[in-house]
């Protein structure tokens, strides 16, 4: 990356964009003065604040003060709370520049990152580029940078941001270390896009609330309707990642919504099957934002998933062989999962809980593999029986199921575990009333008998 030289007379001008409400000082001036201090002068446009009307006093006067001593800082202010969206929205208004650069209130550019963005957008005008996103200590807020290789980002079937390592596939399509490396998501704030590709592309959805679920909306939408996403591995932006965000992610839900309604066509019920609140969520109108599709003639979801993101497990969902798992001996107990860290899903023990319909972590699958499949979340996870051992336990699904996570779902309802030849149990646990699902050898009982339900009856 250090040895790429750059032609900045050909390169285009940016306008760097940066939202913000009720952010700390320390952290607002750092990301400014880091942009004045690692961009090419003469690749800068300007940079645009855009404060999402704040109440904290050391944003009012004192910031438009330490401001206007800056060169090509602009201030602009909202007159009501706008939300993240329609913020950058009003910065990209504004801006001058024929590349819009978008970033966090609370990032640290490195030396050199904005270089290969603009210069990638001057190759290609259609393509959307992200820095690699390092990693500054919340509590020290030292800038720890990025030890691996860059990842892509994905996301699982509840429509959250998940990151991945880059596939094999992508590996051998790059022409160096230093090529651009094509991402089916981007993790949120920090890209740069040609003005005028963002708006012909139909800018943010304005429908879209405060603050969630629109990375993903946007990373569907460059895909389908003919652009590309893309993180370049020499552009490198440092970022806290809050512990509480500063927006509210109250409305990230129906944002998500409007993604899937718009974008996803049926596969949206495999979002809706595993969040049945997000049925049931008011989300607007979407009507313009599917013209838009239709307008820009955008490819479907299923070429998304077969063409840009093929590693993503797309679930079978087979009516009556999804959702909760539940007992028809103890009548409101289903299978259920909650391990202490969603990244850490081996070797955690399935339990039974009552029922509640919220999908989540009470969501199972069983797929014509005979797997009993936990694809809720990222990575996902299959019940397995650990060796020599009565216990159901978690671990990560494999490519073709291993003999310890084949169960076969029999018409009377009983589990019958193909290896150990037992069926599964509701059994009580020893020396306590709870019940967890056992291997025992098989009975005409109830306790043995389970069946797939949708909603808590």
């Amino acid at each position: 990356c250090r040895e790429k030289k750059y032609d900045y007379a050909n390169m285009p001008k940016t306008s760097v964009i940066i939202a913000f409400y009720n952010e700390a000082w320390s952290t607002l001036l750092r990301t400014v003065y880091s942009v004045l201090e690692t961009s090419p002068d003469i690749l800068l446009e300007e940079v645009i604040l855009v404060d999402d009307y704040s109440d904290r006093e050391h944003l009012k006067e004192r910031l438009a003060n330490e401001l206007s001593g800056l060169p090509k800082v602009r201030l602009i202010r909202a007159n009501k709370r706008e939300g993240l969206v329609r913020a950058r929205l009003l910065g990209a208004s504004a801006a001058r520049g024929n590349v819009l650069t978008f970033l966090d209130c609370h990032c640290e550019c490195h030396e050199g990152w904005l270089e290969p963005l603009l210069q990638r957008i001057h190759e290609e005008e259609s393509a959307v580029v992200c820095p690699v996103i390092d990693v500054i200590d919340w509590n020290t807020f030292e800038y720890l940078g990025n030890s691996g290789e860059p990842q892509i980002g994905g996301f699982d079937w509840r429509l959250v941001f998940t990151w991945h390592t880059v596939p094999e596939r992508e590996r051998q399509r790059m022409k160096s270390p230093i090529d651009v490396i094509r991402s089916p998501t981007m993790a949120g704030g920090l890209f740069a896009v040609s003005k005028k590709y963002f708006e012909y592309l139909g800018s943010y959805d304005t429908g879209m609330e405060v603050w969630g679920g629109e990375n993903l909306e946007f990373s569907f939408r460059i895909w389908q309707c003919g652009g590309s996403l893309e993180t370049h591995p020499c552009s490198h932006v440092g970022h806290v990642f809050p512990k509480q965000a500063p927006y509210s992610r109250n409305k990230a839900l129906a944002n998500s919504v409007r993604a899937a309604e718009v974008w996803m066509d049926d596969y949206k019920e495999l979002y809706y099957h595993r969040n049945p609140r997000a049925r049931l969520e008011p989300f607007g109108d979407v009507t313009e934002r599917r013209q838009l599709r239709e307008k820009l003639q955008c490819k479907d979801f299923k070429w998304f998933l077969e063409t840009v993101f093929p590693e993503l497990h797309v679930p079978e969902d087979r009516p009556g062989f999804f959702g909760m798992l539940q007992n028809k001996g103890l009548k409101k107990y289903c299978f259920d999962y909650n391990p202490p860290d969603e990244n850490q899903v081996a070797g955690r023990q399935v339990i039974l809980y009552l029922c509640h319909g919220l999908g989540q972590n009470q969501f199972f699958e069983y797929t014509s593999q005979y797997e009993i499949r936990y694809n809720t979340h990222h990575p996902e996870a299959c019940v397995a029986v650990e060796e020599d051992s009565d216990i159901l336990v978690m671990h990560l699904c494999k490519e073709v199921a291993p003999e310890n996570q084949k169960f076969i779902l029999q018409e009377d309802g009983s589990l019958f575990h193909k290896q150990s030849k037992k069926c599964v149990q509701a059994a009580k646990k020893e020396s306590s009333d709870n019940y967890e699902p056992l291997l025992r050898d098989c009975t005409n009982s109830d306790y043995q008998r389970w069946f797939f339900q949708e909603h808590v009856s």
